[in-house]
């Protein structure tokens, strides 16, 4: 790993984890964008990370159905999707109407949060998956 892209990369992720996002907000963001990427180093740091906030175990098993879900809110919901469609970017992009949901909840400045805690393990996890980092 190079040093200074490595520190440049954790500097990121302080500056971002600053955001105005709850801890069990950017924790589900974790958890899901680490889920769609497959990344068991990441999904294990982020899932004990977010018991210990205070997250519910069984929404943890059921972030995978979260659409299905009632036991994620309407803004939960919206913020999923896009962590989703920032994840799978190759797909379409964030649509207008998963960006319209988003503003029924949450500031521009908080959507640029969730796309940017999204950006970030993206990140995170394709360097853990990249380097074979042990779980």
């Amino acid at each position: 790993m190079l040093p200074s892209s490595y520190k440049a990369m954790y500097d990121l992720s302080i500056t971002v984890n600053k955001s105005s996002l709850k801890p069990i907000q950017k924790e589900l963001i974790k958890i899901r964008a680490s889920q769609i990427n497959g990344c068991g180093f990441c999904l294990q740091m982020h899932t004990a990370d977010a018991l210990n906030a205070g997250e519910k175990k069984e929404r943890i098993f059921l972030l995978t159905a979260w659409k299905e879900s009632d036991l994620f809110s309407e803004e939960e919901k919206a913020m999923l999707s896009i962590v989703e469609e920032v994840t799978l970017i190759h797909n379409k992009g964030v649509s207008d109407a998963t960006y319209r949901e988003a503003q029924n909840f949450f500031s521009e400045e908080t959507i640029a949060e969730i796309i940017m805690a999204t950006v970030v393990i993206n990140a995170w996890n394709r360097i853990a998956i990249s380097t074979n980092l042990p779980f």
